[in-house]
């Protein structure tokens, strides 16, 4: 019987501790999230009849509906799910399908948190259907005809609770602080319903079983108060009140109500570095208040814990608050409460100070006053600073506000003094150094602007490229003709026999004539020549060259009559291109000047009567002042000439001129094109005998011509470069 008990124990120990094994077993295969009660498992989603819908698939069903909420900046819904955890492996589900981007799983305790990031903000519907939440999207509005794209679905501000129509008590309209239009409605009672709409460019306000009185049926012409609001119309719509807006430029709206006054907001979008969020207008998440006579310490920490902030309020904060708000960023929802209240906010990093303005205000003050006992009483110190790049008599000048002088002693009551009252300083300029004595937080303040203050200056290489190109022709014919009869001159008649004793001879001209005639006057070669229009090689486009010639002469077999042809022809083609780069460096902001030349002297006329010497320059010159920008451009304002000897008068030489002058902006190492000059001249001169010069073909013999082409191009160039690291103009 013993053995049968100690057998029996024996083999019961075995199968319990088996049973254990696996138990234990199980637990370690089983993965942590499947310890809880209830765990997610999937989320798909579905389009259905132009609306999303997001499965959420359970282990088990859950009891009741979860508690959510909605975000409209980012669009968002969340939903917390109690005793729920996380067992899809991951925290992120990426979906990117119609209004859905993605899904967030995060999990604390027991609790998991369910986030619908979307593209826009949109209401949901919830349902359990077995083991899965369902998920319903409200369906994303149909895209409108083109005529009515910009008016927006109504947002309910408040519903209408009267059963009886009321009428209105008052419209008003003020400026803003911020250059925003308020338009003020005192309603009857906090019944009133009211809708809002955009209407393309304007928005159009609704009081629903309202009346408005006579007085009221009016347009305000607000334009004068320099807010984005131009007018603002007010009529009766059936049982309803209708007021058209119209603003214009960039701006946003905001409506909310406290008590029985209605305030519509509409102000321009500009960024406001002081503002508890960051962005254009108000940019805190959306929120939606209602309450009836709450106080307002229990507003206020009603905002502390929708936000981030921490909330400090006055032991004086007192009073209770209605206020009906509806999708409002909350910075916003909180100026309204302060404005209401008449409190101040004082902001230290995520800690907000809420107290009436006259105690913030009485606060400051003596916080002021402190400082200024403490610099008084203060101990004085005395540091000497080592100055490398500006001179330390203009420093001195700056820190006591003296426009001239040595800085020396208190300086007196200067607008323009950094030092403080007690403060004083001298410098030493051969060491380039200054001494200043003053309490210390008043040295680390001179100390950290002498920091910003001496530092190198960044300097400027610019290279001007002067580019002058020219290309010229011309061509140029004459021909001298004449003749001579030297009969007369050799015993015989001269001349041809009209009839009778009547002769007559041909010359260049009277001179010729007479000679051969035997008149007493001297014969002269020249004298023969009765067309005398040679090439005209004169112009710049020939550029000094002589014209070839070719003479004939037809001469009687006794050679006392003579027929001579001369013709002169002279055809020129040149290009030319000349290429002037001056190049200066300087320092930002400081005027540079380069220049080559020469001087030409001229004779001018004293007050007595006698003559002087006077030069004036036929120079290239670079003047340039460079500015560096912040963004690492430079602007330029850049003179320059590039002028050379002209032709000879009387007076002296003439002064061929380039001249440009003019502002420009050029990226560090760009070229830009600052001037240029192009000339094109053609010409065609003919000079002849008339009538005769008219004859075909023999003519030509009667007549010159000359052709000219010339043309001419200048460019100016102009690079800069900010010169780093020491670099060395090359």
């Amino acid at each position: 019987m013993k053995n049968f008990q100690e057998t029996f124990s024996m083999s019961q120990w075995r199968r319990q501790a088996g049973n254990l094994a696996w138990a234990l077993g199980l637990c370690v295969m089983m993965p942590l999230q499947a310890l809880a009660q209830n765990a997610i498992r999937a989320i798909n989603t579905v389009q259905q009849a132009g609306a999303e819908v997001v499965r959420i698939e359970l282990t088990q069903p859950l009891t009741e509906l979860p508690r959510g909420f909605t975000v409209q900046t980012p669009p968002r819904i969340a939903l917390d799910l109690p005793g729920v955890s996380n067992a899809l492996g991951r925290n992120l589900v990426e979906i990117n399908q119609g209004n859905l981007r993605s899904a967030n799983v995060a999990q604390a305790g027991e609790r998991t948190r369910l986030v619908l990031n979307l593209r826009q903000p949109s209401g949901y519907r919830a349902e359990l259907q077995d083991n899965a939440l369902v998920i319903v999207l409200d369906a994303a509005p149909a895209i409108a005809a083109p005529a009515a794209s910009a008016t927006q679905e109504p947002l309910h501000f408040a519903q209408s609770l009267n059963a009886q129509p009321q009428t209105l008590q008052d419209i008003d309209f003020r400026r803003g602080n911020d250059g925003a239009g308020r338009v003020i409605v005192n309603l009857p009672s906090n019944q009133v319903g009211v809708d809002i709409q955009q209407q393309g460019k304007n928005l159009v306000v609704e009081f629903l079983r309202s009346q408005l009185p006579e007085r009221l049926r009016r347009k305000l012409d607000v334009a004068d108060f320099g807010t984005p609001v131009q007018s603002v119309s007010t009529t009766q719509n059936g049982d309803r009140v209708r007021m058209l807006v119209e603003p214009r430029g960039n701006w946003e709206h905001s409506a909310y109500q406290s008590d029985n006054q209605f305030v519509l907001e509409v102000r321009p979008q500009k960024v406001d570095p002081n503002k508890l969020t960051q962005g254009p207008g108000y940019a805190g998440d959306k929120l939606s208040l209602n309450f009836q006579n709450i106080e307002v310490r229990a507003l206020l920490q009603v905002i502390a814990d929708f936000t981030n902030f921490n909330v400090v309020t006055s032991d004086s904060v007192v009073g209770s608050v209605t206020l009906r708000l509806k999708d409002v960023p909350w910075d916003q929802a909180l100026d309204i409460i302060m404005q209401a209240k008449g409190l101040g906010l004082k902001k230290s990093g995520n800690v907000l100070w809420i107290a009436p303005k006259d105690e913030l205000a009485a606060k400051e003050k003596l916080d002021l006053e402190s400082k200024a006992q403490i610099a008084n009483l203060e101990p004085m110190r005395t540091q000497s600073i080592q100055l490398n790049y500006t001179r330390a008599e203009e420093v001195a000048k700056g820190l006591t506000g003296q426009s001239s002088g040595q800085g020396g002693g208190s300086g007196g009551q200067n607008s323009s003094r950094i030092l403080s009252p007690r403060g004083s300083l001298i410098y030493e300029s051969r060491t380039n150094q200054l001494f200043v004595t003053d309490i210390p937080s008043k040295l680390e303040e001179i100390m950290a602007m002498i920091a910003k203050i001496d530092v190198p200056v960044r300097q400027v290489l610019i290279e001007a490229r002067i580019v002058e190109a020219d290309d010229r022709f011309g061509r140029a014919l004459g021909i001298k003709l004449g003749a001579q009869d030297l009969r007369g001159l050799q015993g015989g008649i001269p001349g041809y026999n009209l009839g009778g004793n009547n002769y007559v001879t041909i010359g260049g001209n009277q001179s010729a004539v007479g000679a051969q005639t035997n008149q007493g006057v001297a014969q002269n070669f020249a004298n023969s020549n009765f067309v005398n229009l040679p090439a005209n090689v004169s112009s710049d486009a020939f550029g000094g060259a002589n014209a070839a010639n070719f003479a004939l002469s037809l001469f009687s077999a006794t050679a006392n009559r003579f027929l001579n042809l001369e013709l002169s022809a002279l055809e020129a083609d040149g290009k030319g291109k000349i290429v002037s780069s001056p190049r200066v460096v300087t320092a930002d902001q400081v005027k540079a000047l380069i220049e080559q030349g020469e001087e030409l002297p001229y004779q001018v006329a004293t007050a007595s009567g006698a003559t002087s010497i006077q030069f004036r320059k036929a120079n290239l010159k670079l003047e340039v002042t460079p500015q560096i920008t912040p963004e690492g451009n430079v602007i330029l304002n850049v003179d320059v000439n590039k002028d050379s000897r002209g032709t000879l008068t009387p007076q002296g030489y003439a002064i061929n001129t380039k001249h440009v002058q003019t502002q420009v902006l050029v990226e560090n190492g760009g070229t830009v094109v600052i001037g240029g000059i192009f000339t094109l001249t053609e010409r065609d001169d003919i000079s002849m005998v008339p009538v005769i010069g008219n004859v075909p073909v023999l003519g030509n013999l009667f007549k010159n011509k000359t052709r000219i082409s010339s043309k001419t191009e200048l460019l100016i160039f102009l690079t800069p470069k900010v010169v780093t690291e020491r670099v060395v103009a090359r």
